[in-house]
């Protein structure tokens, strides 16, 4: 096997996304042979050299593609210091090393992909990959005509105006919508509508680009067959 970059090789044995792992050298989290990495550009040849991080030797391991149908109250990550409920408690052992790619705040529910796949994440959660997903929200009190324009259009948060979405009115009340995004900004459904005057009481991302959440029951998971497992890797 041929020699990669050490951060490289870490996100692809599925510790982290590529620039994360940099971090961690940069941090001197990192080991390479028994001696400390701190500084990026070393490369590795995953036949021969010993990595460990945080104690743990890192291992080139076979890529595993997992989706995830998140119940409220669960957070999108490994350890929590105030010890609440994560995705990885509904998870077997065999996952544990796999990271989320894109989240959702603990109130929300859906799909979630996970993976270690390093190459594919970067892809996936890249500003300018343009990638829909899909939501089903229910707002406090019906949408009216100038807020919905408003929405689509874009909504100034933080300083910047958010990517035109689409919203579609599933019923009569005016409360229950379809949302279709193509950023990831942290919790932004609820930010853009909270600018509106809205208040999101329900939310769940039910399709990622070509992956759809389906029938998957609230908690369970499953693999991607290999046909969604490509479709996702056309997207990069």
């Amino acid at each position: 096997m041929s020699e990669v970059r050490l951060q490289k090789f870490m996100a692809e044995s599925g510790i982290a996304s590529r620039r994360k792992c940099e971090e961690f050298i940069l941090g001197g989290l990192v080991s390479l042979n028994g001696k400390k990495v701190t500084e990026l550009g070393v490369k590795v040849d995953p036949a021969k050299d010993k990595v460990v991080y945080l104690n743990s030797r890192v291992r080139a391991d076979l890529k595993k593609y997992v989706i995830l149908n998140k119940p409220k109250d669960y957070i999108t990550t490994r350890n929590d210091p105030k010890y609440r409920k994560t995705i990885y408690d509904l998870l077997p052992e065999q996952y544990e090393s796999l990271h989320a790619v894109g989240r959702l705040d603990r109130l929300s529910t859906g799909l979630l992909i996970l993976t270690n796949d390093g190459e594919l994440t970067n892809a996936l959660i890249h500003p300018k990959s343009k990638i829909v997903k899909i939501y089903r929200v229910t707002i406090d009190k019906p949408l009216d005509v100038k807020s919905h324009e408003a929405f689509e259009a874009g909504v100034l948060l933080e300083g910047k105006i958010t990517v035109p979405a689409k919203c579609f009115v599933l019923d009569n009340s005016g409360m229950i919508l379809e949302i279709h995004l193509k950023e990831g900004r942290n919790r932004q459904i609820r930010k853009m509508f909270e600018q509106l005057g809205f208040e999101v009481t329900r939310l769940k991302r039910i399709e990622i680009g070509p992956i759809k959440l389906g029938k998957l029951n609230l908690g369970a998971y499953r693999e991607l067959t290999a046909i969604e497992v490509s479709k996702l890797k056309a997207l990069k």
